[in-house]
């Protein structure tokens, strides 16, 4: 099976381009601006000709888009995660129309929703933020693009690698330093009260695995997630315990941002597991222990792991 996948050098792209290169038959070729990519392609400007072209090269049996912009203006948002997805599909239908298209959304799509209630695929989305907003719109696309397409819509990942623009990632970098601190610093946090459903990274590519390699149709969309809301609190005083940070963390009120206009999230994970006999493995401490052994512990001077050499 020869594999194509977009934006393989970032966070969720590393840990899915990882786990599709074990997959017996695979042949992966990357895609994307990073000088190691197979091929060159900047998804935010490129032609849906110049995807035609890059397609054809590629003949790829199977397309997974990891491309995707989480922070910047509204501009860089829209087309990224909008005018991107939209442009891939289009190249598709005309150069690989028969190829699977396996496209990362995410639950910030959805936007609030009652407390205690689980979102599942065919509930309204309402998203409250540039990024929310932009990434429905690549959903839309990818879902009434015609193609042989299933958009994995994804919640909080948390893991190595989790970029600096998100808790985990920040908090990460913000307790290597105050470990390296003696005594041990202060930590400074927002607003800790709102509700998320985390995910291991390494369920999420186990999940793009299933479905680049599915014998048959999938649904056009489908939850990635725990299934479970747990505190912001856990998952920062969950990392705390596992740095074995000993100094203060100060916690900010009230809730601003997306915490106020969306302090519930939790995804309704079944179909995922109907459809492609996917269900999560590891648990947040799980997740967590992986962060800080490959992103805090070798800052802050510990051996380098092994698969980190």
């Amino acid at each position: 099976m020869r594999i194509l996948v977009l934006g393989a050098t970032g966070y969720l792209g590393a840990h899915i381009t990882e786990r599709l290169r074990a997959l017996p038959g695979a042949l992966l070729r990357t895609c994307g601006r990073a000088p190691t990519a197979h091929l060159r392609c900047d998804l935010a400007t490129a032609t849906p000709g110049d995807l035609v072209e890059l397609l054809a090269r590629a003949a790829p049996d199977a397309v997974v888009n990891c491309a995707g912009a989480v922070g910047g203006t509204a501009l860089t948002l829209a087309e990224v995660n909008s005018r991107g997805p939209a442009a891939l599909c289009e190249a598709l239908r005309a150069a690989a129309p028969g190829a699977r298209l396996v496209h990362l959304g995410s639950a910030a799509e959805y936007g609030p929703h009652p407390r205690g209630a689980r979102t599942a695929e065919e509930d309204p989305a309402h998203p409250v933020a540039p990024y929310g907003a932009t990434k429905l719109a690549g959903t839309l696309a990818v879902t009434s693009s015609g193609l042989d397409a299933v958009v994995l819509r994804v919640t909080n990942p948390v893991g190595p690698g989790a970029p600096a623009a998100g808790l985990p990632g920040r908090l990460t970098a913000e307790l290597r330093r105050a470990v390296g601190e003696s005594p041990h610093g202060t930590v400074r946090v927002g607003d800790l009260s709102a509700f998320r459903d985390f995910v291991d990274v390494r369920d999420v590519a186990r999940a793009v695995e299933l479905a680049v390699a599915a014998p048959g149709p999938v649904p056009r969309l489908l939850n990635v997630g725990s299934g479970r809301a747990v505190p912001v609190r856990d998952l920062v005083h969950g990392l705390v315990r596992t740095a074995d940070f000993r100094g203060r963390v100060e916690e900010s009120l009230p809730a601003v941002g997306r915490s106020a206009a969306v302090p519930w999230q939790c995804a309704e994970i079944g179909a995922a597991g109907r459809e492609l006999g996917w269900g999560p493995r590891y648990s947040l401490a799980d997740a967590l222990a992986a962060l800080w052994a490959a992103d805090g512990a070798v800052g802050a001077g510990a051996p380098v792991p092994a698969d980190r050499r």
